[in-house]
């Protein structure tokens, strides 16, 4: 049985979740956002707490339980406090810079790279080298900092190129001399 699925979700003070017609809506300070829910799973929501349930106890409904909850959990978390990335820039002459809603890059190609953020994610650049992703939607912006980590990722000799700031790259050895 689904062990994250059965534990219910804490709503917070200033947190408002609303379920209509299998769509489930989460207003908080930060903004609003809303999902569909599968047809297998039933969410209730009473005493601020939100309980994730199926209607049967196959396999299929169970992991549909814990991905449902994980789902709304990150809806009440994202609207409450938000979420953050953080990406890290290796190598000489590699920086970053915001421009409205564009990042450039300059990663060592021959001209800048403009990189569009979605609508809700904002950055922010430190340094030139550090740049800091925050939305209210965990998986935009997980899918923003993977496309710009994409764009030059880390490569495991000299480790130029961009990656999360808790990623630890794997480092080789070079060549050897010739004898």
């Amino acid at each position: 049985m689904s062990r994250v699925g059965k534990k219910p979700i804490p709503i917070p003070e200033k947190v408002t979740v609303t379920l209509k017609d299998r769509f489930v809506t989460v207003k908080g300070s930060k903004g609003t956002l809303s999902r569909t829910i599968h047809d297998a799973v039933d969410l209730k929501i009473a005493d601020n707490l939100i309980e994730v349930s199926t209607k049967t106890d196959t396999k299929k409904h169970l992991a549909l339980q814990g991905l449902t909850r994980s789902l709304v959990d990150n809806m009440v978390t994202g609207v409450d406090k938000g979420f953050e990335r953080v990406l890290e820039i290796n190598g000489i002459g590699y920086r970053a810079e915001v421009n409205g809603n564009t990042l450039v890059l300059n990663l060592g190609f021959s001209n800048p790279v403009n990189f569009e953020l979605p609508k809700d994610v904002s950055a922010s650049v430190d340094k030139n080298t550090i740049i800091k992703l925050s939305c209210i939607d965990k998986e935009i912006l997980g899918q923003t900092a993977a496309s710009i980590r994409k764009l030059r990722p880390p490569e495991p000799y000299k480790g130029k190129g961009i990656k999360y700031a808790e990623e630890r790259i794997i480092r080789k050895a070079g060549k050897t001399g010739t004898k």
